[in-house]
């Protein structure tokens, strides 16, 4: 927009200066001709008083150009010049003004007691431009500095009206890509500050709607996970194996549902966000430390003595950890112990949960080939929440023979 402003300034006031400067320019030649022909016709008009005196060559002298005077018998006073038509016209009685070569001549006829005599008086080109080539330089240099000046003062609008748009552009797209705290600095034209003023109206919008669907989600959680633990645990309770296994099934099936739901909602609604990994970790090993508890496991857990920020928000976070304990809670047995570490790792944290179960084997905790009917689904949210947050998640064998799973988050 600054260099189409610029080129329509520019060309505007180009068209504007041409039709004031060319007749201006035209003005100050006519002007200057016009004196130089006044005073040669002045200079004329004096010798032209003394034809027929004495002293005609004395007042030919006088005058300081070249001045000629055809006298009636065909005699010349004064400096050389050939009768030229002109001449013999205004032998007539006629005063003529002429172009000659070099210049013009103005040709004044007086009568004398012997006839008529023709005063001629050349007139260079020189006099006829002079000053003119001055003018016209000083006038062009006028219309190149109004041209520049209007340019300047046009890109110094354009710009208060380019870079308030310009912040509007980036604005939207830290909002796309996800950035809520993004907001438009009001500035330029009226018009512009509407326009700023209506998108930070949007982004709060968006982010109240997000907060509100983040909130939703937190309570569809909470709702839904206390009841499948009460179920788990009573599907435990049975004395029937085969009914317990199979009660225990439809509450695995149910549970990777929920899960999947919960995640996946908390995935659209979680802006770019980060946390206290420490925190959260601690929270959700403090849930699931009641369930472990009556399945006779031992939970070992290890976290840093101060914050430890992370580029994931709370609630995926906590679905994370969710999901790598609760693996464990569904592919080991009870009374198998646990242990969850927390640790800085530059750039951000790393997260291991391990186990002591024997016979591990990794290809099957790989989505879509894990043991015991699981579709895998809870590792392949925690590994899609580390790579989220710039980490990843790696699965190995622990010590004990069991599974370690280890999930690397960036910090913020």
């Amino acid at each position: 927009m600054r260099r189409w402003l610029a080129l329509l300034v520019a060309a505007t006031t180009s068209l504007v200066l041409i039709a004031l400067l060319v007749p201006m320019a035209l003005l100050i030649r006519a002007v200057a001709e016009n004196g130089a022909m006044s005073r040669a016709t002045a200079a004329a008009e004096s010798v032209a008083v003394d034809v027929g005196a004495p002293d005609l060559t004395l007042a030919v002298e006088r005058i300081s150009r070249p001045v000629t005077v055809f006298l009636p018998g065909g005699g010349t006073v004064g400096a050389q010049a050939a009768e030229s038509d002109a001449v013999r016209l205004a032998a007539t009685g006629r005063s003529v003004t002429a172009e000659t070569s070099g210049g013009r001549e103005v040709l004044v006829s007086a009568q004398s007691p012997d006839g008529t005599a023709v005063i001629r008086v050349f007139v260079p080109d020189a006099e006829l431009m002079r000053g003119v080539r001055e003018a016209w330089a000083a006038l062009a240099l006028l219309g190149l500095g109004l041209v520049v000046l209007g340019i300047v003062l046009a890109d110094r609008l354009a710009l208060a009206v380019t870079r308030p748009v310009d912040g509007l552009a980036r604005v939207s797209h830290r909002l796309a890509g996800g950035d809520l705290s993004a907001r438009a600095e009001p500035g330029g034209p009226p018009e512009v500050r509407s326009v700023a003023l209506a998108l930070n109206h949007l982004a709060g919008r968006i982010d109240e709607l997000l907060v509100a669907e983040r909130e939703s989600v937190a309570d569809l959680s909470h709702r839904l996970r206390t009841p499948l633990t009460g179920l788990r645990l009573d599907a435990e309770s049975l004395r029937d194996p085969e009914e317990a296994a199979r009660v225990q099934a439809r509450v695995d099936a149910l549970e990777r549902a929920v899960s999947s739901v919960i995640t996946e909602a908390r995935r659209r609604s979680a802006g770019r966000d980060s946390c206290d990994a420490a925190q959260v970790v601690g929270e959700r090993v403090r849930f699931w430390s009641v369930l472990a508890e009556d399945q006779g496991r031992e939970v070992s857990i290890s976290l840093p003595d101060g914050p430890l920020p992370v580029a994931v928000g709370a609630e995926e976070l906590a679905a994370c950890v969710d999901a790598l304990l609760g693996n464990v809670f569904a592919h080991t047995p009870e009374g198998v112990s646990m242990s969850v570490r927390l640790r800085p790792r530059p750039p951000g944290a790393l997260l291991t949960v391990e186990d002591s179960s024997p016979g591990f084997e990794p290809a099957l905790l790989e989505r879509g080939n894990s043991g015991g009917g699981s579709t895998g689904l809870g590792l392949d949210i925690a590994r899609r929440t580390a790579e989220s947050a710039g980490g990843g998640l790696t699965i190995s064998r622990s010590r004990d023979g069991g599974a370690r799973v280890e999930a690397a988050f960036s910090s913020p």
